[in-house]
């Protein structure tokens, strides 16, 4: 199958259950976490009296309301978002150069990897936002800050920052490390797209039900086409790109054009 690993008799079942404890331990730290919170999360939205559609999702917080420790926090959490992607990177290493290919990693065709990334921005960025003004228009989904940080000096790096992190975290561990272990263990290729499609879904249900709707199909086109290529950094840039319009561009629209896209943010 292309762009999935095949099962290997080296996975008999004592090392093919160590090595699903070794998914449940990567997906624990970060991403897995992550949606288990956002189940508890909707559930808390949609037992409440106030209607999902009038309630507010804020994606980067302040977390001190004194700015130097802010900072200090943002970049803290930033840093330790990373480390099942770092954990992933070392259980997955090659001894020889490229040491990542496993994960679909390499700096062969950085101009291509970066043409596509921005193609797949644009695909799933425009429809993205249809969704979620749908989920909002239905009542399914809450409104999004989509940055509620100060405005400091260094709020802008920071949300670029936090949109490489997601991209990194995401796209590496989703595309790069589940497809590679659950190839080895013999899952077939669409039981492994519609499989981290759901996940990919499931941490974003806090922001209500059209979120989910609309990250499982992101993962499906992601999942696809990842099997096709297996090159992840296109999609570490897509999401990057997707992320930081959303973060940055959208928060500077707002402000600079409240008449026109304050009605969309409320």
């Amino acid at each position: 199958m292309p762009g999935v690993s095949s099962p290997s008799d080296e996975f008999a079942p004592p090392l093919r259950g160590r090595l699903w404890s070794e998914i449940v331990i990567v997906l624990a730290l970060g991403l897995g976490q992550s949606a288990i919170y956002a189940i508890v999360s909707l559930i808390d939205s949609v037992t409440r009296s106030t209607p999902l559609s009038a309630q507010t999702t804020t994606l980067n917080p302040t977390l001190n309301n004194r700015e130097l420790f802010d900072l200090i926090y943002q970049l803290l959490g930033l840093v330790f978002a990373l480390a099942p992607v770092v954990l992933v990177c070392f259980l997955l290493w090659n001894r020889t150069a490229p040491h990542l290919t496993r994960l679909g990693i390499d700096s062969r065709h950085p101009l291509g990897d970066t043409w596509r990334g921005l193609v797949l921005a644009l695909a799933i960025g425009i429809p993205g936002i249809a969704l979620y003004l749908g989920g909002r228009a239905l009542g399914i989904g809450l409104t999004v800050e989509a940055a509620g940080l100060a405005a400091h000096w260094w709020t802008v790096p920071v949300l670029l920052l936090s949109a490489l992190r997601a991209g990194l975290q995401e796209e590496v561990v989703i595309l790069g490390y589940l497809f590679e272990r659950l190839g080895q263990l013999g899952w077939g290729r669409w039981r492994i797209i519609v499989s981290a499609a759901i996940l990919r879904g499931s941490y974003h249900l806090y922001q209500g039900f059209g979120a989910f709707v609309g990250n499982f199909l992101m993962g499906l086109l992601f999942g696809y086409l990842y099997t096709r290529t297996r090159r992840v950094l296109p999609f570490v840039i897509a999401h990057f790109v997707i992320d930081a319009a959303i973060f940055v561009g959208f928060s500077w629209a707002v402000a600079t054009f409240p008449g026109v896209f304050g009605a969309v943010s409320r």
